[in-house]
């Protein structure tokens, strides 16, 4: 039996304490800002912009981000902080509910095995640009073939001549192709050749950097945030200011941000920037449950939502601009139009972009930042990746795996890694395709939408705020309730049903994966939906009585829920605790800080608020 499970079960009264908290005032926020701020800022919100109307796609950007991100991001923190549990433990709240973190898991796993091949790539390509001349700059070198075509643009008096680039492959796209990939060797997913040795120690490298980073949890990943997740704004603001001082820099901005207003009409559109806001603010995979989880318990988590959430958008925006304003030189340089030359994604960032870097002089140098750049935006997401998992376990089983809990960490990394070594191999890119586009698809959508209504409409909306209340002193407003009740689980749901609707099958370039890939992509995304009703099933039988009966049971907090200090509980959470001592933790708290604090007083009128609710039932 694990302590999330309901029941009189010996706990250690000094849990919390054991497990551990963020040991200075920035660590949980950069954290957060390292998380939220990834690789999807730089190779996926500027080409969403460009193709759903420019400037007009900041509108239901950040409609989508008032109604969907914040409250979604604020309800999750809450969640964590309040409990101080992890995704699976936190299910104490409604053990019903307890397969949407199972669910949770399952997803942070696959994504965890797949994120960490990318940062191998961009370790590859760091290595690379550590020479006088970028390799992929010329044509002649083994890899490329008779198609290659260095992508550089003839001038006359008037300017950059057009280029002709049909037919054609540039020396970047080859080197990607047919070097670091080595795609040629395979014939699709079901053949997917030799293990790409560069690749594999790439991979391990980025493994060993990822364990070294949380070998103590968050004392030390929470130091390693203060570089990972700032260094990468001066990179960015280096090649921002750079990129706009190119020729042909605005070329690129006004194709980025001019508003094209007709587009908002569309209903795609709407669905792209909730997609955006739902992916980049990494809702729904546990990590910012985890981060809250080591949190005080009165920390200020309201502010922090709108610093991180308002500052992953802008940061966005940043980020388009230092990527058009070089691309918008580099289609000048061609003598082609931005279209040509923008792409999202692997495509951006291991072609596109390094194409642009050799028409610059000093080009390795900008070369390195950008792949450092991308470098630290991607260790920091892992880490929460990997914090989640092993906090989620480490949570269930307390007593044996916490002390351990270094020698877990580098075990699931061991894991992890002999998993990932199919995305080494010449076929990799398939399979690591594959896992993009299914493993946290329209699973972490209802995860996300199973979350917000077990918490709003099981455990209770008045509940929950009143759970606020006790850890902040303040009730949530009625927007952030209107949006929990109604607006973003409904948000969602219209995302769930597009995402089913508007089915495309996987791709990569001319490749179209077989049917057995596709339900293979499937099932992994039916997985994490069906641990949710066998988590069900799993509370329902541990009950006793009739099934409704044993429903209603499962549906209820267990009875240790709450927050997992003594001198924090207060009203019904009172000696709640397993081993609990004392029937009043405000006179805990007077006794430690000798005096009652503000949030003491509104301890005293949570009280009062559950006294009058309850006489007026009687």
């Amino acid at each position: 039996m694990t302590p999330s499970d309901q029941g009189d079960v010996d706990l250690d009264v000094d849990f919390a304490v054991d497990r551990g908290t963020w040991t200075g005032k920035l660590d949980f926020l950069l954290s957060c800002i390292g998380y939220c701020v990834g690789l999807g800022n730089v190779w996926r919100f500027p080409y969403r912009a460009y193709t759903n109307g420019g400037g007009a796609f900041l509108v239901p950007y950040f409609l989508m981000l008032a109604i969907c991100g914040i409250p979604l991001f604020f309800l999750e923190l809450s969640l964590g902080q309040f409990s101080s549990l992890g995704p699976l433990a936190v299910w104490k709240i409604s053990p019903l509910f307890k397969g949407a973190g199972a669910a949770m898991l399952l997803i942070v796993g696959l994504v965890a095995i797949y994120y960490n091949m990318i940062i191998a790539y961009v370790l590859f390509y760091l290595f690379a640009s550590l020479t006088s001349s970028l390799p992929w700059e010329h044509c002649g070198h083994t890899w490329n073939t008779g198609l290659c075509r260095e992508h550089r643009g003839s001038h006359d008096g008037n300017g950059a001549l057009p280029l002709n680039l049909s037919g054609t492959v540039s020396p970047s796209e080859e080197y990607w192709s047919r070097h670091v990939l080595h795609i040629q060797g395979s014939r699709g997913i079901g053949s997917p050749g030799e293990i790409r040795w560069n690749l594999c120690l790439c991979l391990l490298l980025a493994w060993a950097i990822v364990f070294l980073c949380i070998l103590k949890g968050v004392k030390s990943s929470g130091k390693v945030v203060y570089f990972t997740a700032t260094f990468p704004y001066l990179i960015l603001l280096m090649l921002l200011v750079r990129g706009v001082t190119l020729p042909g820099a605005w070329r690129g901005v006004q194709f980025y941000l001019t508003p094209q207003f007709h587009h908002l009409l569309s209903s795609k559109v709407w669905i792209e920037a909730a997609l955006q806001i739902f992916y980049s603010l990494g809702v729904g995979f546990g990590g910012l449950l985890t981060f809250a989880s080591y949190n005080t318990f009165h920390q200020n988590i309201y502010r922090d939502t709108f610093i991180v959430t308002l500052g992953n958008a802008i940061t966005s925006i940043l980020a388009g601009f230092a990527i058009f304003s070089v691309l918008g030189y580099m289609s000048q340089e061609l003598g082609v139009p931005v279209d040509q030359v923008a792409k999202a994604g692997p495509g951006l960032a291991f072609v596109v972009y390094p194409q642009a870097m050799t028409m610059l002089p000093l080009s390795p140098f900008w070369s390195f930042l950008f792949f450092f750049m991308l470098l630290t935006l991607g260790l920091d997401s892992q880490f929460a990746f990997l914090e989640t998992i092993v906090t989620a376990v480490t949570d269930e089983f307390p007593y044996s795996l916490r002390p351990k809990k270094a020698v877990f960490s580098g075990l699931v990394c061991l894991a992890m890694y002999l998993m990932g070594l199919i995305l080494t191999t010449e076929g990799g890119m398939y399979w690591l395709v594959l896992l993009d586009d299914y493993s946290a698809s329209f699973g972490l959508m209802v995860v996300v939408i199973t979350t917000c209504l077990a918490v709003t409409r099981v455990y209770g909306i008045q509940r929950f705020c009143r759970d606020i209340h006790m850890m902040l002193g303040f009730k949530p407003g009625l927007y952030f309730r209107a949006c929990w009740l109604f607006l973003s689980p409904a948000t969602l749901l219209a995302l769930l049903v597009y995402s089913i609707v508007k089915y495309q099958p996987s791709e990569y370039g001319n490749y179209r994966f077989p049917p057995w890939a596709e339900l293979l992509g499937i099932f992994m995304g039916l997985l994490s939906c069906l641990l949710i009703p066998a988590g069900m099933l799993v509370a329902v039988l541990r009950e006793e009585g009739s099934l409704w009966e044993r429903l209603q049971q499962a549906s209820r907090p267990a009875m240790d829920w709450g927050p997992s200090l003594e001198e924090n509980r207060t009203g019904m959470y009172v000696a709640t605790l397993a081993g609990s001592q004392s029937p009043k933790p405000l006179m805990v708290h007077m006794r430690k800080y000798g005096g009652i604090t503000s949030f003491e007083n509104t301890a005293v009128e949570v009280d009062r608020e559950i006294a009058e609710e309850e006489e007026s039932v009687m």
